[in-house]
Protein backbone atom coordinates (compact mmCIF):
# COMPACT_ATOMS: atom_id res chain seq x y z
CA UNK A 1 0.00 0.00 0.00
CA UNK A 2 1.37 3.36 -0.98
CA UNK A 3 0.59 5.83 1.52
CA UNK A 4 1.50 9.10 -0.30
CA UNK A 5 -1.16 9.67 -3.17
CA UNK A 6 0.14 12.97 -4.24
CA UNK A 7 2.22 16.10 -3.14
CA UNK A 8 -0.77 19.70 -3.17
CA UNK A 9 0.98 22.34 -5.05
CA UNK A 10 -0.79 25.44 -4.11
CA UNK A 11 -0.14 28.90 -3.40
CA UNK A 12 -0.48 28.39 0.23
CA UNK A 13 1.27 25.48 -0.01
CA UNK A 14 4.32 26.76 -1.68
CA UNK A 15 4.58 29.42 0.98
CA UNK A 16 4.61 26.76 3.65
CA UNK A 17 7.71 25.24 1.77
CA UNK A 18 9.96 28.24 2.98
CA UNK A 19 9.19 27.21 6.50
CA UNK A 20 10.17 23.67 5.64
CA UNK A 21 6.44 22.31 5.51
CA UNK A 22 5.15 19.95 2.67
CA UNK A 23 1.95 18.84 2.13
CA UNK A 24 0.53 15.62 0.73
CA UNK A 25 -2.86 14.15 -0.05
CA UNK A 26 -2.45 10.75 1.79
CA UNK A 27 -5.11 7.46 2.26
CA UNK A 28 -7.55 7.83 4.71
CA UNK A 29 -6.19 5.04 6.63
CA UNK A 30 -2.78 6.36 7.26
CA UNK A 31 -1.14 7.29 10.08
CA UNK A 32 1.28 9.17 11.39
CA UNK A 33 4.09 7.37 11.13
CA UNK A 34 3.22 5.65 8.35
CA UNK A 35 3.21 9.16 6.77
CA UNK A 36 6.90 9.92 7.65
CA UNK A 37 8.64 6.63 7.02
CA UNK A 38 6.84 6.86 3.48
CA UNK A 39 8.75 10.51 3.36
CA UNK A 40 11.53 9.81 4.35
CA UNK A 41 12.18 6.60 1.79
CA UNK A 42 10.91 8.27 -0.91
CA UNK A 43 12.93 11.79 -0.69
CA UNK A 44 15.83 10.83 1.47
CA UNK A 45 15.01 13.58 4.16
CA UNK A 46 14.44 13.37 7.64
CA UNK A 47 10.78 14.26 9.26
CA UNK A 48 10.50 16.39 12.35
CA UNK A 49 6.65 16.30 12.38
CA UNK A 50 3.66 15.25 10.77
CA UNK A 51 0.68 16.99 11.30
CA UNK A 52 -2.74 15.52 9.41
CA UNK A 53 -6.49 16.49 8.80
CA UNK A 54 -9.12 15.31 6.89
CA UNK A 55 -11.24 17.10 4.89
CA UNK A 56 -14.79 15.52 4.08
CA UNK A 57 -16.60 15.30 1.04
CA UNK A 58 -19.49 18.47 -0.02
CA UNK A 59 -22.95 17.82 -1.60
CA UNK A 60 -22.70 19.27 -4.96
CA UNK A 61 -25.46 19.44 -7.71
CA UNK A 62 -26.12 20.39 -11.26
CA UNK A 63 -28.11 20.68 -13.97
CA UNK A 64 -27.72 19.06 -16.67
CA UNK A 65 -30.71 18.89 -19.69
CA UNK A 66 -33.55 20.29 -17.48
CA UNK A 67 -32.63 17.91 -14.61
CA UNK A 68 -31.03 18.40 -11.57
CA UNK A 69 -27.87 15.48 -10.39
CA UNK A 70 -26.34 15.02 -7.32
CA UNK A 71 -22.99 14.22 -6.49
CA UNK A 72 -20.73 14.34 -3.68
CA UNK A 73 -17.05 15.06 -3.55
CA UNK A 74 -14.46 12.71 -2.37
CA UNK A 75 -13.60 12.70 1.62
CA UNK A 76 -9.66 13.06 1.54
CA UNK A 77 -6.82 13.47 4.35
CA UNK A 78 -4.10 15.88 3.94
CA UNK A 79 -0.53 15.49 5.92
CA UNK A 80 1.74 18.76 6.75
CA UNK A 81 5.23 17.17 6.96
CA UNK A 82 8.08 19.50 8.58
CA UNK A 83 11.36 18.20 7.72
CA UNK A 84 14.60 18.96 9.40
CA UNK A 85 16.18 22.14 9.23
CA UNK A 86 18.03 23.01 6.36
CA UNK A 87 16.43 20.04 4.65
CA UNK A 88 13.99 20.22 1.44
CA UNK A 89 12.09 18.19 -0.86
CA UNK A 90 12.58 18.69 -4.29
CA UNK A 91 8.69 17.86 -5.40
CA UNK A 92 9.58 18.57 -9.13
CA UNK A 93 12.29 16.18 -9.40
CA UNK A 94 10.71 13.04 -10.78
CA UNK A 95 8.81 15.29 -13.70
Amino acid sequence: MNVLKRPIVTEKMTDLNKQGKYAFEVELKANKLEIAKAVEQMYSVNVASVHTMRVYGKNRSKNINGRVVMGKTPTIKKAIVTVAEGEIIDIYADL
